[in-house]
């Protein structure tokens, strides 16, 4: 027999099982190999038959399994091409298992939806996992200023003074697939010369109240067993971390969000509305 180019040619005698897909074939061969698994003492032949498309495709796999007296495992999102599976194989006496017709149907008749009946979709939240994945490992990579080679790939760049949430605000927006570095803005430490060459659009400045930041910092510093009189929640010194990370945006010409009173999911919406926005204007993926 001859699948998608390939002559199938069954030389042994152990049980055959299809793997028949309308994508890659992986989760009809994972759910034939984890019942297999139950039958220790016998070895199966398992034959993966990806991308099937049409009826003909379906007639020569199921005559074939017919030949071989196999046992075919099919997850296929096409009604029709469901159907004329379980009719051929009917016909021809051949077992079949549908994997994703019943609880398609089960979805649809307990919740209304109707299905996208597209095939491949899994793979392409998988895609999309690995997205996040990438995201999130870029961020912890080119974080608190670690590494300013980072900051020339990165699809945006976060600013600001000590306990702006700079951090956390990365890894959120990590997860939504956008990759962030950041760099900490101290009166002390000139910034990297990484940073003056990244596109101001691609900057974003975070500035608080000094009061609600002095709150903030006190607090940090209770919950290190410090004394919130240290320098780190001075007024004196937070005015003039602030007044310095105001001069380098401004230097910058970047956006500026102050964050005195949101939430950090409600800068990252902020942020990510302007990346998209960036983007459509800049023409970048």
């Amino acid at each position: 027999m001859r699948v998608r180019g390939v002559i199938i040619i069954i030389t042994k005698l152990n049980p055959v099982i299809y793997a028949v897909s309308d994508s890659i074939g992986e989760t009809a061969e994972s759910v034939v190999k984890a019942t297999t698994s139950q039958f220790v003492e016998e070895k199966f032949d398992v034959i993966r038959v990806p991308y099937v498309k049409d009826k003909e495709q379906i007639d020569k796999i199921v005559e074939e399994a017919a030949t071989n007296h196999a046992v075919i495992c099919y997850t296929i999102v096409s009604p029709e091409l469901r159907e004329h599976m379980a009719d051929k194989a009917m016909s021809s006496d051949v077992e079949v298992v549908d994997v994703l017709g019943p609880m398609l149907k089960s979805i649809e008749k307990s919740t209304g939806l109707l299905p996208k009946n597209q095939a491949g979709l899994i793979h392409s939240l998988d895609h999309e996992y690995f997205k996040r994945v990438e995201a999130v490992e870029f961020a912890v990579k080119y974080d608190d200023g670690k590494n300013p080679l980072g900051l020339l790939k990165a699809d945006v760049v976060i600013i600001g003074v000590s306990r702006t949430s700079k951090t956390p605000l990365s890894m959120y927006l990590a997860h939504k697939q956008i990759k962030v570095a950041n760099v900490p803005l101290v009166p002390e430490l000139a910034p990297p010369e990484e940073l003056f060459k990244v596109p101001p659009y691609k900057i974003i400045g975070l500035l608080i109240d000094p009061f609600k930041l002095n709150e903030i910092r006190s607090e940090r510093l209770k919950t290190m067993g410090l004394s919130d009189t240290a320098t780190y929640a001075d007024m004196k010194r937070i005015d003039d971390e602030l007044a310095y990370a105001k001069g380098i945006m401004r230097r910058l010409h970047c956006q500026i969000i102050n964050v005195s009173n949101r939430a950090i999911e409600e800068t990252a919406g902020i942020i990510m509305e302007y990346v998209r926005k960036n983007k459509e204007r800049h023409h970048e993926n």
